[in-house]
């Protein structure tokens, strides 16, 4: 993989960190701000956010590369708990007007449905509590422009991040640029697949997918396939898989069948594949006081929900790879007692990509209605 390569050459980098104390990242210049307990002592570790603000969080220019990004913030306010589908991150290469990275800030760290949970693979962590973490490497030649909006109904009084990135010369001219999509159908037509991405242009690696799927009818819900339409794939994909948990890097629908119980599905997280996440109770209507759920909540109302689901997959060790366009499609199939059917789930994605110049230009993000997760 490459992976510790390259400490074992100096690369005459320059490393830096951008945060909230030090917004430019800017040698020499960390951990300045005077707090309560006096000079330099974390006096600024996050930033607030206002209803419809957009916050930059990082303009760094000239050429380098983005190693590592941090983040946290509250997954629920006075308001609701759909904090990280309401905060949406954008990221922008060398001048690019439209955004090479557009999706709710937990669906971009594998956590969907606006709700928290531990993620352990190799390109994105999230560990206790609510600490989101992503490893994939972002180089540009110009220019990188991080932001934040908060579209949440409130004011968000804590949001924490850093990013680590090198100053570095760049001598390859055809370096691939990172990106990430968001979409959703809800619910997917009856007998059509699911788009996670089309319309991609240029050359590139196809590199991760994340799925957030609600099963909105019942019986098994993942058997359709993933499918890769490669260039000049026009009815039939190049690359497909043989079914949605064997996409996901399972079998047999994950189940754990003991002797003299009922089967039920395991969670799992590994380096490349996983399923971090299921769940029939929806705690998104409980109301907080002081932490803690509070005695009289506002809006009792119940927490069964309907099955969700949280799975990735990363092609690090497979890419996919494409010289002129790429649409990824996934088949929405159920099967029972007695065989195939279609289904009209609610599905979220997120897909991750490489690719050169030219930069696909995309639809913009679904507005706040459209991506809650109700």
């Amino acid at each position: 993989m490459g992976l510790f390569d390259d400490i074992l050459h100096f690369h005459n980098e320059q490393s830096r960190t951008i945060s909230s104390e030090n917004k430019t990242g800017e040698p020499g210049k960390a951990a300045m701000k005077p707090g309560k307990l006096g000079p330099a002592r974390k006096g600024s570790p996050d930033i607030s956010l206002n209803p419809g603000e957009t916050a930059i969080l990082a303009d760094i220019k000239g050429s380098g590369e983005i190693r590592h990004i941090w983040m946290t913030v509250t997954d629920r306010t006075t308001a609701g708990s759909f904090v990280l589908r309401d905060l949406v991150l954008r990221i922008y290469w060398d001048g690019e007007e439209t955004p090479s990275v557009e999706t709710p800030l937990g669906d971009f760290f594998c956590n969907g449905f606006g709700t928290r949970y531990l993620v352990n693979s190799l390109p994105v962590v999230v560990n206790p509590t609510s600490g989101m973490n992503c490893y994939f490497k972002m180089p540009f030649k110009k220019h990188a422009l991080i932001t934040i909006t908060n579209e949440h109904p409130v004011f968000i009084k804590h949001f924490f991040y850093t990013v680590n990135y090198a100053e570095t010369e760049l001598t390859n001219e055809e370096i691939l640029y990172f990106h990430a999509r968001w979409n959703r159908e809800n619910p997917v037509q009856k007998g059509s697949d699911y788009t996670l991405i089309d319309n991609i242009q240029g050359k590139g690696y196809y590199v991760g997918t994340f799925m957030a799927l609600c099963a909105l009818q019942r019986y098994w819900w993942g058997e359709g396939e993933v499918k890769f339409y490669i260039d000049e794939d026009t009815e039939y994909p190049t690359v497909t898989s043989t079914g949605a948990e064997d996409y996901f890097g399972g079998a047999w629908a994950f189940h754990e069948h003991k002797f003299g119980e009922l089967p039920h599905a395991l969670n799992y997280c590994t380096l490349f594949q996983g399923y971090p996440y299921q769940s029939t109770k929806d705690h998104t209507r409980e109301r907080f006081s002081a932490g803690k759920p509070d005695p009289n909540p506002v809006h009792a109302f119940g927490s069964d929900a309907l099955p969700m689901h949280g799975l990735y997959r990363w092609h690090l060790p497979d890419p996919i790879a494409f010289h002129s366009r790429l649409r990824v499609d996934f088949q929405d199939l159920g099967n029972d007692d007695i065989g195939l059917f279609e289904r009209a789930d609610d599905i979220s994605t997120v897909a991750y990509w490489y690719q050169m110049e030219p930069h696909t230009k995309f639809k913009g993000m679904p507005n706040r209605e459209d991506r809650l997760p109700r």
